[in-house]
């Protein structure tokens, strides 16, 4: 049974937008991290290494930043692949959000901020459309993401 109320045309256009940006995976990555660590410092407390860079500049050049950055969008694109699928989307973020909420113990909020924050470089890059065509799968990575932290007792 699906949870998911993606059309074909709205699953199409999604994967449409997301390819744009997937393309440069690792670079895109990390302009979206490094802009979250810029603009809510707080996040940077997450990773132990990251703590101690200041300067965006500083960040793009980290191994660490590009590999977690690279991570992000690997995870997102296999939830891409399968907005058609929610047992296989579910399969993806289930241990996902699991992982983030009892080991790593990050503040849900920060899922929503990345996910802004890769709508706004969409829009930046490719326009509006291209964020549009986009939101509804962050819309859904969010909402599902928090259903783990609250089953995981957050």
């Amino acid at each position: 049974p699906s949870t998911m109320s993606f059309s074909e045309a709205e699953v199409q256009s999604a994967r449409g937008a997301w390819e744009k940006i997937y393309v440069d995976a690792e670079d895109n990555g990390t302009t979206v991290l490094v802009r979250m660590f810029t603009e809510h410092p707080d996040t940077k407390s997450y990773f132990a290494h990251f703590k101690g860079m200041d300067s965006a500049e500083e960040m793009k050049q980290s191994d660490q930043v590009r590999g977690h950055g690279k991570k992000v969008f690997t995870a997102i694109n296999d939830m891409v692949q399968h907005l058609d699928n929610s047992e296989a989307f579910l399969g993806i973020v289930n241990p996902l959000g699991k992982k983030h909420a009892t080991q790593l113990k990050i503040d849900p909020k920060n899922f929503r901020i990345i996910c802004d924050i890769i709508l706004q470089l969409m829009e930046e890059k490719f326009g509006g459309d291209c964020k549009a065509s986009f939101e509804k799968v962050t819309n859904e990575i969010c909402t599902h993401l928090n259903n783990v932290y609250k089953e995981a007792g957050w």
